[in-house]
């Protein structure tokens, strides 16, 4: 397969089941069983174990449907501050190889090892090394994929999940893309799956057929997108400074809110928390933005603009309650949060480089 691109060696870094693991580690108690991160009485599963997964327990699932779905299903609360302390010694590993690593959460990444500070060439085996690493370090294991580019190393971190890991070799992308069912795309969605299928698109090789006018009319841009990673083409690079564009704070209440008094509480200890957080890193915004959830799961929000950075609680909170009022419905309220962005990080853009290298090996 010839490629209209420069061949990297992409490793995807992906825990399994992060949060439940972390919680069954630290808990001999939970091991082999099956259990919800966050949840309880009301909210929504944030992780599941994969003992719950088996019984089609699933994140961002209301806990009263996880718990219909596995009624032996342990619920526990999230520690975020223990996930986040792994998550540091996860990454101090991945730069024990390289310096080109794109976090995409706590418990994922992308790592360019085209040039990695150890010598190694084959990139099978540092993805290998990692995974070891990561257990002998923090009793968690974690799945890898590998190949040339960023999409196909996530497409292939989830083929031998959990505790495996999969090599997509350059002479084989074509034939593995042409096989893939188009839900494993990473990208496609339930929705656009749903769409495919009725358009006769089962697999890679379907996708394949349509030209990219035909899959632009059908899928408006992501049309574009989908014509060229079924041909292996993706020249996203791993971007090792990811500028953050908003930060965020939000509760889902046990009991609903029909207070007002009980609204302006809420509101005050979301603004002194989102204030912590962004003095923490030094972080200024500009726009605010109020998010309602109400008790039968709709959803309002509305954001306000300012010319100058905000820069206290106060303003937080006085903003919060002008945004509050614009509200459209006097119903029960099931979460409040608060977000902050068009954020100062976006002046503070770093160019990084990223080395060019054609592979000498790659292993399977």
């Amino acid at each position: 397969m010839d490629f209209p691109f420069p061949i990297r060696k992409i490793i995807h870094v992906d825990m399994d089941a992060f949060y439940a693991s972390v919680e069954q580690h630290d808990n001999p108690a939970l091991k082999g069983k099956a259990i919800a991160v966050g949840g309880g009485h009301r909210g929504v599963v944030s992780a599941a174990s994969y003992e719950a997964r088996k019984f089609g327990v699933r994140s961002a699932m209301p806990s009263k449907t996880a718990k219909e779905k596995c009624p032996h299903l342990i619920f526990v609360p999230p520690r975020f501050p223990r996930y986040k302390e792994i998550s540091r010694k996860i990454r101090e590993i991945f730069y024990e190889y390289t310096d080109l690593v794109e976090p995409l959460s706590l418990d994922e990444a992308y790592l360019d090892v085209t040039e990695n500070k150890k010598g190694i060439e084959s990139a099978n085996q540092i993805a290998k090394e990692i995974r070891q690493k990561i257990f002998n370090e923090t009793g968690l294991t974690a799945s890898a994929g590998i190949s040339v580019n960023k999409f196909l190393a996530k497409v292939a971190s989830d083929i031998n999940k959990p505790n495996g890991q999969k090599t997509i070799h350059p002479d084989k992308i074509e034939g593995f893309l042409e096989e893939l069912p188009v839900e494993k795309f990473y990208g496609v969605g339930k929705v656009t799956a749903n769409k495919m299928f009725s358009l006769g698109i089962y697999k890679g090789k379907d996708l394949k057929k349509r030209s990219i006018e035909d899959l632009t009319r059908m899928f408006g841009k992501s049309g574009a997108y989908y014509y060229n990673v079924v041909r292996g083409i993706h020249t996203s690079e791993v971007k090792p400074h990811r500028i953050q564009k908003s930060v965020a704070v939000e509760r889902t209440f046990f009991e609903d809110l029909f207070d007002e008094n009980q609204v302006n509480e809420k509101l005050e200890n979301l603004s002194e928390e989102l204030h912590t957080r962004l003095q923490k890193n030094n972080i200024l915004g500009r726009t605010l933005t109020l998010k309602i959830k109400y008790k039968d799961f709709s959803l309002f929000t509305r954001s306000i603009t300012k010319e100058e950075y905000f820069s206290s609680a106060e303003q937080y909170l006085k903003t919060g309650k002008k945004l509050w009022e614009l509200r459209p419905f006097d119903k029960p309220v099931r979460l409040l949060g608060l977000s902050l962005s068009q954020l100062n990080t976006e002046e503070k853009k770093l160019v990084s480089v990223q080395l060019k290298i054609p592979f000498k090996e790659f292993e399977d």
